[in-house]
């Protein structure tokens, strides 16, 4: 296969928010290249990206999926990224590798709250991106209140480089302000156009926006902004080369034209991304560190030391795992030995492919800047970095967001315990954003995602790969339990079995601590009432207590404890009859000093469109929460709250349908607050008949 040099690549994601086309956008791609024969749908299942079962059974993108096509004598890699916030770790580990974004805009949906998400992880990452206005054949198209609405959004950095002759269902023709042409696209799904000149009505118009985006253009670069003042106009060369370092810079987001599903405009986005779009040579150089934390630069140099990282796990049916790596630095070759940095270990490389969905072709090498697949490395996963043994760089990795859906899950069959156990690792391995925990508190095994469909793929896949089916239940809660009273008790443990019998007694009081303090052992014994030898098996008593709970079952918190008086008997005193005595006395004392149950609080912030306030602050209070706050964030509104994990079961599901999935949300733990009277009897009989 052709080898290309590191200024011949182009690596790109698609993101966009859901159903933006951004599939679509990529089978164009490809058919408009000669990769395919035809167009490929998602109604059909047919396309090359969305290839999975899941993604073909439910109509959506569910993983990152990367493809390639060779355009002008360039390689472009293509990250097909999903839109469901539910699969948001799959679009950080894309755009971690990406050199530009291209953002797709809905023509008749605007800025939506997929964009934001996807927005932050570029800021994040100080990716370049680029904007096209897709779907732009649908009836109600604006063309122009969707750039209005992304320069609101994003700044006077958003700039048109086209705009539509007509909108609409008649849309198949643009104005490009920098050929000052009118690009008309054929009608056969080629993806081809006719460069014609500009008609006598959109000259005009075309002369401001051109203008707009020269000075725009002019701005990026000292040199040229003064050669621009001077002359008042630029030359060719001094437009591509602004142009490119704008969006380098990011001080220039170029806004371009598509209807994906005729691929219309997308042979021009992609002649636009290799002329203007960076190469991996373009790139700034990364500042990375080795495991000594001695820091050190690595740039896209073929001949510099070999610095990958490894992206995304793929498991394939008959391949086994797939690592997608992003080489930064160097070259990688089949049989070269190199460390896994991240974890410490050496790997060999074995095969290598390039990937188009889940077709592979093989590879002798993998150089600087290019994408592809490495198989069946023994201990290398999703964020490892790779490196040349001669010098040890760690890549920064990919931090996922936070999980806001749990499910505990348990075994149908007997004897599955371990298939579940295993699937569930391997299933985390190949996707982060997912995590599995073993509560010893609660006694449940507890996965939690972005969301509920998330966890319904992963449910799904268990059942599919390991051939193990699991029962679904909401979460037990781990609340806690506390007093708010004091209570002074004493108990005396005595038992005669003929032979040594058991002796101990313990007088105790208790008092409350502030909140989070946690648990205070004090011995207060004079005189020897009790040998110190038997304090520690005291304590060792109560602090069974302190695990199982006095009152329904959870853990006890913020409570001092002070022993202060006893007796004990010379031969049947031992440490067995102290332990009694202290958890017998220490369970007496809970009772009797005004024992409440704790629960979880947790900080909720959601973004969503002003028109959705109402309903998402009403279903807020609903669940017990309390608004803290409400701030504008762009085009959004930003609700915070605190809501009791309780009340948080199925949360993101009802929050997509109020808001016809147009708003996202995060959550973390705050606190623990008491649980409302009318509430706690309920909790603690439920609780005592589980027991």
């Amino acid at each position: 296969m052709k080898e290309y040099g590191v200024n011949e690549i182009r690596n790109i994601g698609l993101v966009s928010h859901q159903s933006g086309g951004k599939t679509t956008m990529a089978e164009g791609m490809l058919y408009a290249a000669g990769v395919t024969t035809r167009m490929g749908t998602i109604d059909d299942g047919t396309t090359t990206s969305d290839y999975r079962s899941d993604e073909i059974e439910r109509k959506i993108s569910i993983g990152a999926t990367l493809l390639n096509v060779e355009w002008k004598k360039n390689k472009i890699n293509i990250l097909d990224l999903p839109g469901y916030q539910d699969f948001i770790g799959e679009v950080k580990c894309g755009l971690r590798v990406t050199d530009l974004a291209v953002v797709l805009l809905n023509s008749t949906a605007g800025v939506e709250v997929g964009t934001e998400l996807a927005w932050d992880i570029l800021e994040e990452y100080s990716t370049p991106r680029i904007f096209t206005v897709n779907l732009l054949d649908r009836e109600h198209s604006r063309f122009e209140k969707v750039l209005g609405q992304a320069k609101e959004a994003y700044g006077h950095a958003v700039v048109a480089v086209q705009f539509p002759v007509t909108e609409g269902e008649t849309f198949n023709a643009v104005i490009d302000l920098l050929r000052m042409k009118k690009l008309t696209f054929e009608s056969d799904n080629s993806g081809k156009y006719k460069v014609e000149d500009i008609p006598a009505e959109f000259k005009d118009k075309a002369d401001e926006m051109r203008n707009a985006l020269i000075e725009q253009i002019a701005e990026s670069d000292d040199e040229i902004l003064e050669k621009y003042f001077d002359s008042g106009e630029l030359s060719e060369d001094e437009i591509v080369k602004g142009l490119k370092a704008g969006i380098i810079n990011r001080t220039i987001f170029p806004v371009l034209c598509t209807a994906a599903n005729k691929n219309y405009g997308v042979a021009s986005l992609m002649d636009f991304i290799v002329q203007y779009g960076p190469s991996p040579q373009d790139m700034p150089v990364l500042e990375v560190n080795d495991a000594q934390e001695n820091t050190f630069e690595i740039s896209a140099d073929p001949n510099s030391p070999f610095c990958g990282l490894v992206f995304k796990t793929l498991s394939e049916m008959h391949v086994g795992e797939l690592s997608l790596l992003r080489v930064f630095s160097g070259k990688i070759e089949s049989g070269n030995d190199v460390m896994n940095t991240s974890r410490k270990n050496s790997e060999k490389i074995g095969t290598i492919y390039t990937l188009q969905g889940k077709n592979r072709k093989e590879l002798s090498s993998l150089g600087a800047g290019d994408i592809g697949a490495l198989v069946k490395l023994k201990d290398t996963h999703t964020t490892n970095t790779l490196a040349d043994k001669k010098r040890l760089a760690v890549l920064p990795g990919i931090e996922f967001p936070e999980p806001v859906v749990q499910l505990a899950v348990s075994p149908k069959a007997k004897g599955d315990e371990e298939k579940i156990g295993t699937g569930l690792h391997t299933l985390n391995e190949i996707d982060p954003s997912f995590t599995v925990t073993v509560d010893p508190e609660l006694k449940q095994t507890v996965i939690a995602g972005q969301g509920e469909l998330h966890l319904s793929i992963i449910i799904q896949r268990l059942k599919e790969r390991y051939g193990v089916d699991v029962d679904q239940k909401r979460p037990k809660i781990p609340y806690r339990e506390t007093i708010t009273g004091k209570a002074d008790e004493k108990y005396r443990h005595k038992k005669q079995t003929g032979g040594a019998g058991q002796f101990g007694e313990v007088w105790m009081r208790i008092e409350p601590m502030s909140r989070g303090e946690g648990f205070e052992f004090e011995s207060q014994i004079v005189g020897g009432a009790i040998p110190s030898v038997f304090i520690p098996s005291i304590e060792k008593g109560v602090k069974q207590i302190l695990e199982e709970g006095a009152i329904a079952g959870y853990r006890i918190v913020d409570v001092k404890c002070i022993v202060y008086d006893g007796k004990y008997h010379p031969v049947d005193s031992k440490d067995i009859a102290f332990q009694i005595a202290g958890r017998e006395v220490f369970k007496m004392c809970i009772k009797n000093a005004k024992p409440n149950l704790l629960e979880p609080i947790y900080e909720v912030q959601v973004k969503c469109p002003e028109e959705y306030m109402g309903d998402v602050m009403g279903d807020m209070s609903s669940r017990r929460g309390k608004i803290l706050g409400m701030e504008a964030e762009g085009r959004f509104q930003v609700v915070k709250a605190q809501v009791p994990l309780a009340e948080l079961f199925n949360y993101a599901t009802t929050l997509r349908s109020i808001t016809q999935g147009r708003a996202t949300h995060t959550r973390s733990f705050s606190h623990y607050d008491p649980v409302p009277k009318e509430l706690e009897q309920k909790i603690i009989e439920e609780s005592q008949e589980e027991e």
